[in-house]
């Protein structure tokens, strides 16, 4: 589809489009949107979403059945703009989020790391061409959630003038139900064709509902076999799909982009992230446990250099973060180490890694790495920006959306094996034996115990001790001064998600905390404390008082760590950019570098809380999706 015939006819589009109901044009498969409605928290994408008329029906449709505990979204997609105006004026005051993007790549809200109960495609399927119809089938079926529904009509009958003006496309409800059996969809519904609604005698329509049956990737099989299956002389194999299900449980917005292969689309991460993750979490194993890690008589491994790893012995797991800062001979080796942590993880478990029963020849590899050399420097801030100077790490979408859906299934088992696997091998022989085994669980313990609410407290002491009276700081949920017995909580509950981010992290009365416990908070609560929780991190994260001086601390604030680029907020004259430079904070700093790479939806150089509230309230969502969370 070109937008540019729809934008200039914008205004007579829209108005043909409202003068036709939602009951009018999708009679035929409507009978499913009940139960898509009943969910308080469904999520529906509307895909072509035109002049606003089926997205406000929809919204306005789970509005008047939740009514206040309505937590329905739906998101609306029109590439072309004009007609989008029009149709956020129609659904204006709705629960309607829209989005500029369009198939194959949809890679707008596939970057928002959402999955969909109900997907739309209204009038849609005819524009596109049928080179791309695999990959946009691919990507729908990406986008649903287990047992989620794909509504597509298909309109029959095109003009010479239809082709050329609107690139419409001829299309076929075989050909269409195909394409979906390959990704795993089955055909709930096909209906006979239908005449236009619009007295159109060359034009008739068809629905095709297409659900999918669970996750449907064939993901879940292939993680089976590395994991269990697969031969593995060392515990790289498992390292990796760890680490890479870490970075998609916690990181959702670490993806750089998505692309096309001829065999299937794939997620890119910075390859720096996979190595800093990988050097993570094998830091005590080695370091603190002396667990060997292969079957090898010496316990060094191919990424423990003397000029790197065998540098930072003094360091420890938890230093391995974002938004850590290393400076002189330790910033030096960890260039290196990562470095050295690249090569690894390119020539040993992404070498040795293949689908299951795949041909040697096929080509068809299931992760990828494409490095870069980094030289080595005496500054290293740990952000996305950075870790993008190794290159870039690539793996399979469906491999990607399977680790982000269902990771608390999937770590036990990597974890187990990786258990049994170390447990084998003759330099772990005190731990060969079942009983001995509670303590390799413990170790492979991924949680932080030095990141802990400590220092988000001392700064709230410190800021009780500097604020006047009138701007004592006051409980995020329920606008209470906090003057003698507070807590600080997880927005997000920690047990369910564990994330220490300084952004997650909020002073709340201690009362209040309790009745919270481990619940998440309702959208409704959420959005009613934006004001509070975003007065919290200004205050304390990012006011210009906070900074550090340039006169005093010239050595820390003059030069801006490796990798750490302005954001476009910044591009102003000289002088003027220098003043910026100074003032912007090390927590300011580390505050965005943890939000932009945790949180989904966000640029990697995004200095904007209300944009970090929006993803917050994104990840709420998610996580209620994904691991269906009580709430408060």
């Amino acid at each position: 589809m070109t937008p540019q015939y729809y934008n200039e006819n914008a205004e007579e589009l829209a108005k043909q489009y409202l003068s036709k109901s939602f009951d009018e044009v999708h009679q035929s498969w409507s009978q499913f949107l009940p139960v898509v409605i009943a969910n308080p928290n469904a999520r529906i994408l509307d895909l072509g979403a035109g002049a606003g008329r089926d997205a406000k029906y929809i919204a306005e449709l789970a509005e008047q059945t939740h009514k206040t505990e309505n937590n329905i979204q739906v998101y609306a997609v029109e590439p072309a703009t004009q007609l989008a105006d029009l149709g956020a004026k129609v659904t204006k005051d709705l629960k309607v989020k829209w989005l500029n993007d369009a198939l194959p790549s949809l890679s707008v809200i596939t970057k928002h790391e959402v999955s969909f109960d109900l997907i739309l495609l209204s009038a849609v399927w005819m524009h596109i061409p049928q080179s791309a119809r695999a990959r946009s089938i691919r990507k729908l079926a990406n986008l649903l959630k287990p047992g989620g529904k794909l509504v597509i009509s298909l309109r029959h009958g095109q003009t010479e003038d239809d082709f050329k003006q609107r690139k419409m496309h001829i299309v076929c409800a075989d050909e269409l139900k195909r394409l979906a059996t390959d990704v795993g969809l089955f055909t709930k519904l096909e209906t006979q064709k239908e005449t236009d609604k619009l007295g159109r005698s060359h034009v008739s329509w068809q629905t095709v509902v297409l659900q999918m049956p669970d996750d449907g990737t064939g993901a879940f099989p292939f993680i089976r076999h590395v994991a269990i299956n697969d031969g593995k002389s060392a515990t790289h194999k498992l390292a990796l799909l760890r680490v890479l299900l870490r970075i998609a449980d916690g990181h959702p917005g670490a993806v750089l982009r998505r692309e096309s292969s001829p065999f299937g689309d794939r997620v890119i991460l910075p390859a720096g992230l996979v190595a800093l993750y990988w050097c993570h979490q094998y830091k005590d194993l080695i370091d603190t446990h002396q667990l060997f890690q292969s079957p090898n008589q010496n316990p060094n491994m191919g990424f423990m250099k003397p000029n790197g790893w065998h540098k930072l012995t003094h360091r420890s797991a938890s230093d391995y973060r974002i938004g850590n800062l290393f400076t002189g001979e330790d910033a030096i080796a960890l260039h290196k180490t990562i470095s050295a942590a690249v090569s690894n993880i390119k020539t040993m478990p992404c070498r040795y890694i293949t689908f299951p029963n795949q041909e040697s020849n096929s080509g068809a590899k299931v992760f990828e790495v494409a490095s870069k050399t980094v030289k080595a420097k005496d500054s290293l801030f740990l952000d996305l920006q950075t870790l993008e100077q190794w290159g870039e790490f690539s793996l399979p979408e469906s491999t990607w959306l399977a680790f982000n859906r269902y990771a608390c299934w999937i770590e036990p088992v990597l974890v187990s094996e990786w258990v049994k696997t170390m447990a084998s091998y003759s330099g772990n022989a005190q731990y060969a034996t079942p009983e001995k085994q509670f303590h390799l669980y413990q170790v492979l313990n991924w949680l932080e115990p030095k990141r802990t609410t400590t220092e988000v407290r001392n700064r709230f002491e410190q800021l009780k001790q500097q604020l006047p009276k009138s701007e004592q700081i006051q409980c995020v949920w329920s606008s209470k001064s906090l003057q003698q017995k507070y807590d600080i909580d997880h927005s997000m509950p920690f047990a369910r998600w564990p994330n220490n981010d300084l952004w997650n992290l909020l002073p709340t009365d201690s009362q209040i905390n309790n009745q919270k416990s481990d619940r998440l908070p309702t959208e409704h609560k959420l959005k009613a404390s934006k004001d509070r929780i975003q007065h919290w991190w200004q205050t304390a994260w990012l006011n210009d008082s906070n900074n550090l001086s340039v006169s005093t601390q010239s050595n820390e604030v003059n030069e801006v760590p490796v990798g750490y680029e302005i954001s476009r907020d910044f591009l102003l004259t000289p002088s003027v950019l220098e003043q910026k430079i100074a003032s912007t904070s090390a927590e300011s700093k580390r505050f965005f570098a943890e939000a932009n790479i945790a949180l989904p939806g966000l640029r990697s150089d995004n200095t904007s809380i209300d944009d970090l509230f929006e993803a917050l309230v994104m990840q709420r969502g998610r996580l209620k999706e994904m691991q269906q969370l009580r709430e408060w």
